[in-house]
């Protein structure tokens, strides 16, 4: 028998990690469609339709809304003896690419983002030790590198309060990476002295500006710590609120500065760029599909017409192809 599908605006990405194939998690699949996991390749899943596509289909439309795998695994599994004999044509006779906004019910925060009111009168700027530890963000790199490797003191003064500081970090977060020798070489490997672990390096085996400052941070943490008392300006995991010893993050920063919590996200546009070597920056988007899709199950007539009995027993009226869009049956030919 011949099945034949019609089907619209089909989408063709995945936004959960796991399988539909095995149970689900206790707190359920991860979501990983947010601004954030698509900067990594593999959260962008691009899907096709597969004899897993077509057996979920067949499911429903004989009546039984189980998993796959649940119905699978029972012992009187209708399609168990036939479903390897089953072929299947998919024939998408249009594909776009859209921007679509996707809701994320977990609601996970904005890294760049804060609320409520700004407490500026922080003990972090307004203790003795204060000017000398946040003035290591006022220096240039050459500055920067000198008093790493010297341990010389801290002349050069900036504004202390949240909005400066934090606006002064994503300043250098913009300078772009050095070589890897001179100055800045016996800086970062002066730095490794005190954190051994920290790498400095990109991909290119360049030094990153704002992880040296910000390992600054923490080598002049340490040194002032002969001179003053500094847990004021210590978490209690003796860390720099907000700031590792490679970067910052800047909700992490303000959330000790703001009387408000950390803005939530509850959704994001489904985009993802990435700068491709010899081709410049490429945008990927959701892709939707249209199409017909044709199952050819190899039985005997009697089974054929049980199934088409089944099918219209049923009475499913439309249903989704892979993520979302609307599909429906054609035709069923015995």
């Amino acid at each position: 028998m011949k099945i034949l599908i019609k089907y619209e605006s089909s989408w063709r990405n995945s936004f959960l990690d796991g399988s539909n194939n095995k149970p689900l998690p206790k707190n359920g699949r991860k979501f990983i469609g947010s601004m954030t996991n698509l900067r990594k390749a593999e959260n962008f899943i691009q899907r096709e339709v597969t004899l897993d596509t077509i057996m979920g289909i067949l499911n429903r439309l004989i009546g039984d809304q189980r998993k796959l795998y649940q119905a699978r695994n029972e012992k009187n599994y209708f399609f168990k003896e036939i479903e390897s004999l089953i072929k299947y044509k998919d024939s998408p006779s249009h594909t776009n690419s859209e921007m679509t906004y996707i809701r994320n019910i977990t609601g996970s925060t904005d890294q760049n983002s804060y609320t409520g009111m700004i407490k500026i009168h922080d003990e972090m700027f307004s203790s003795d030790y204060s000017p000398e530890l946040w003035g290591v963000l006022a220096l240039d790199f050459d500055e920067l590198c000198q008093f790493i490797i010297e341990d010389i003191d801290v002349k050069k003064v900036i504004e202390m309060n949240p909005l400066s500081i934090i606006s002064r970090l994503e300043e250098l977060n913009k300078e772009k990476p050095v070589s890897n020798n001179g100055q800045a070489k016996k800086a970062m490997d002066e730095l490794h002295k005190f954190l051994p672990d920290i790498t400095y390096l990109n991909k290119k085996e360049e030094i990153v500006p704002i992880s040296l400052y910000c390992s600054g941070l923490y080598l002049q943490l340490e040194r002032l710590t002969k001179n003053f008392d500094m847990s004021s300006a210590k978490t209690k995991s003796g860390a720099i609120s907000g700031i590792s010893k490679r970067g910052f993050t800047k909700k992490d920063f303000m959330n000790r500065f703001t009387s408000g919590e950390k803005k939530k996200i509850w959704g994001n546009p489904y985009i993802r760029k990435e700068r491709i070597k010899g081709v410049g920056e490429v945008t990927s988007l959701l892709t939707k599909a249209s199409g017909t899709l044709e199952v050819d199950i190899p039985v005997e007539r009697t089974k054929g017409k049980e199934i088409k009995s089944m099918i219209e027993c049923a009475g499913v009226s439309s249903f989704y192809l892979g993520k979302k869009g609307l599909a429906y049956v054609l035709k069923i030919r015995v």
